[in-house]
């Protein structure tokens, strides 16, 4: 049956394209051809009208093909982490189908905690599943902007602070999702890294920061990920709009990369007509741009890259040779996807899906605090658990802008609880404080109203009752995804917890001290209360399965393995961005920490961050052997390899993240304390001990010289560092780069 439904599909191309099943089959559609000979026979048989039409948009996710040569449409969906909702040809109000519900996937804050490489395939593979079902043929994700600020309201979309992490965890992100034929659009190309004046703040920053700090994942997406396509970001750099930027998209991504994909505009970031000719960019989509009034007539037509760009190829003020390279691209991006015959058919809303998604949050989930092993909660000995906290009963797959779902289902945390816990303990919920009351985001009704009346007085009180004579008290709060907390077009206000929540885990303190706070965000949060409360648990934006994920890790059926991928600072003064006094900026923002980015600026300076980057707590305990060098002297074109032996000295399996750091001893420009090149995430059973290797080579103990414009690797000493977090080290190893 399939065979004869792609004979069907091959006939009807070859009627459309003019031909008939006796002759010969034309290059483009013959998937036996090289991509690179198929796209030159198609591009030739284009209209310029039709050429033009395939760089812009169509309509809020979609652009043109070439109906008459069988060339599909491109659609692209949000984001990366569910396949959004159906929305209406051109607004951003859903559609109203009752088939588009998604599964909600944790958020990449969340995945890169798991600093597990295999669960970043997986989440992959499963997203690019759900993609391909709905008949989408971009992802626009993953997102790999580091996290500069805690203030960021973007920086729960991203993979942390580390650009080394962030390159190891977004490659196999990207694998996955292609293998469905489903092109990954990684974003935001490149330094958007505030959300305030997002669309015309000029970033000022060094070139090592630049090559060293925000390009190394996108650098890993393109030449080890081959990713298929890039999304430019809002901001400028050197001046220039990022969507056309000739610095990184011509001389940097093409030039120096050799990017061969499609790179796609924001939505509204294209500003300028010649620079979109000129600067790299190939598809132009956005809402209304070009000063164009809400809601007009074939709007997407006056874009930059429509009749604008047409009039200057009809006027002969521009040649072809743009557009064509620009088309190139977009069919090879075709080739790939939509005009690839024998791609998958995925999947969508699958129980399958669901548990990939639920396995992420497990192990992303990062205990930070565990005092007097409060955790897990022992229900041999528990008779009533309080759980208290406006985000135990908040739906958090909805909101954030862009990124905001609508889920085939959600498990709160109160839910999740109630379902494992059943008769074992008694659970009593109060709410405690008023956050965001709003139920319904765009067409999304929330399963527990949010609606309240009483005043603050009366939550305090009755929370207080609630936890005084409870066994253990559960606060479940943190961020949500209004504005002004984790959220797109918004940055934060303060590091410390909105809604007087600092005030009132205090207070509750004060009452029971077998507390555990429960952080759902995709931020890092002030604790000035943390000598108060033995349990902290970095609990994140979880997707559908958040209340079960989060359910068996409080009661121990999962042992937590998640390490943050940021720093926790105790106050905004001890971050480089806000102890230098830019962030956020206005018209410009300069990078003034340069290169000393999270972990980087703290051990530069000799601050004890609340908690450190790579940290995160067991059920279990682990001993770490010394670390080993193959070698103690290696040549340029060497490579040394590292082991130390870890074992598990607790009575329960576990898994610990092993992590590789290296410091240059003394270098001709200042460089960090030291860097992580290195990681892996090691499962051991109870007693069990293994050996955990790492090679590196020069590239490993490079930095990027601005005068020379290139990587250099100078002679000289070096240690290898092995620890469980960027400050718990456990042993060292000198060699030398000859």
């Amino acid at each position: 049956m399939l065979k004869n439904v792609k004979t069907i599909v091959v006939l009807l191309l070859l009627s459309s394209a003019g031909m008939n099943a006796q002759n010969k089959v034309p290059v483009y559609l013959d998937d036996k051809k090289p991509i690179e000979e198929r796209v030159e026979d198609a591009l030739k048989r284009m209209t310029t009208e039709e050429k033009i039409a395939m760089i812009h948009a169509q309509s809020k996710f979609s652009s043109p093909g070439v109906k008459r040569l069988g060339i599909p449409e491109n659609w692209m969906t949000d984001g990366p982490h569910g396949i959004r909702t159906e929305v209406k040809w051109d607004e951003w109000d859903q559609a109203g189908w009752t088939n588009d519900s998604c599964i909600a996937f944790p958020a990449l804050t969340a995945l890169s905690s798991t600093w597990n490489k295999e669960l970043a395939s997986l989440y992959g593979k499963s997203i690019g599943e759900e993609a391909r079902y709905r008949n989408k043929n971009v992802l626009l994700g993953p997102g790999v902007n580091i996290y500069r600020s805690p203030l960021n309201g973007r920086n729960f979309e991203y993979m942390g602070e580390d650009p080394f992490l962030a390159s190891k965890m977004v490659v196999p992100y990207i694998k996955g999702v292609q293998s469905n034929g489903v092109a990954a659009c990684v974003k935001h190309f490149a330094l958007n890294n505030q959300e305030t004046n997002r669309n015309s703040v000029d970033v000022i920053v060094d070139d090592r920061a630049l090559y060293e700090i925000y390009l190394p994942a996108f650098k890993a997406a393109v030449q080890e990920g081959d990713v298929w396509s890039i999304m430019g970001a809002y901001n400028k750099y050197k001046g220039q709009q990022c969507c056309h930027n000739e610095y990184l998209l011509n001389d940097i991504l093409r030039g120096e990369w050799g990017f061969k994909g499609v790179v796609v505009s924001d939505w509204g970031g294209v500003n300028d007509t010649k620079q979109a000719i000129h600067n790299g960019l190939d598809m132009e989509f956005g809402s209304w741009t070009n000063g164009l009034s809400w809601g007009t007539s074939n709007a997407y037509d006056n874009y930059y890259l429509a009749k604008p760009y047409s009039e200057m190829i009809r006027k002969g003020e521009i040649g072809t040779k743009e557009l064509d390279e620009k088309v190139r691209r977009i069919l090879r991006l075709s080739f790939l996807t939509t005009m690839d015959r024998n791609r998958p058919f995925g999947s969508f809303g699958t129980e399958e899906h669901a548990i990939a998604g639920r396995k992420i949050a497990e192990e992303g989930i990062v205990l930070l605090q565990n005092n007097n092993n409060i955790l897990p909660i022992n229900l041999s000995k528990t008779k009533k658990i309080a759980v208290i906290g406006e985000n135990a009963i908040k739906m958090m797959t909805v909101g954030g802008g862009s990124s905001s779902l609508k889920a085939r289902y959600e498990i709160t945390p109160l839910e999740g609880l109630k379902k494992r816990i059943g008769n074992q303990a008694e659970i009593v919920y109060a709410r405690g404080y008023v956050g965001d009351p709003t139920s319904n985001y765009n067409g999304v009704v929330a399963k527990v109203s949010l609606e309240e009346k009483r005043p603050q007085a009366e939550l305090t009180a009755e929370a207080l009752k609630v936890a005084k004579d409870a066994d253990i008290v559960l606060f479940i709060g943190g961020l949500n995804k209004s504005p002004n907390q984790d959220d797109e077009g918004h940055d934060r206000k303060e590091l410390n917890l909105s809604y007087g929540q600092d005030k009132l885990i205090s207070e509750l303190a004060k009452v029971n001290k077998n507390i555990v706070f429960v952080n759902i965000s995709g931020n890092a949060v002030a604790m000035p209360w943390i000598k108060e409360v033995p349990g902290i648990v970095q609990g994140w934006f979880l997707g559908t399965e958040a209340g079960n994920a989060l359910a068996n890790v409080l009661v121990g059926d999962v042992n937590p393995s998640g390490k943050l991928s940021f720093t926790f600072p105790v106050k905004l003064a001890d971050n480089g961005a806000h102890a230098l006094g830019e962030f956020p900026g206005g018209d410009s923002v300069k990078y003034n920490e340069g290169i000393f980015v999270g972990y980087r600026w703290a051990d530069k300076n000799k601050i004890k961050p609340l908690f450190s980057f790579g940290h995160g707590l067991s059920y279990t305990t682990f001993a770490y052997g010394k670390v080993t060098a193959d070698k103690k002297q290696m040549n340029a074109g060497d490579k040394i390899t590292f082991s130390v032996n870890v074992k598990n000295t607790g009575s329960r399996e576990g898994s610990e993240v092993v992590q590789l750091y290296i410091t240059d001893v003394k270098s001709s420009l200042p460089r960090p304390v030291k860097e992580l090149k290195g990681f892996e995430k090691v499962a051991l059973k109870a007693g069990e001990e293994k050996t955990v290797t790492f090679t590196i080579d020069k590239t490993a103990l490079s930095f990027f010289d601005d005068k020379k414009h290139d990587w250099v690797a100078e002679p000289g000493d070096f240690e290898a560092i092995i620890g469980a977090s960027s400050t718990d080290i456990k042993s060292k190893v000198n060699f030398s780069l000859k």
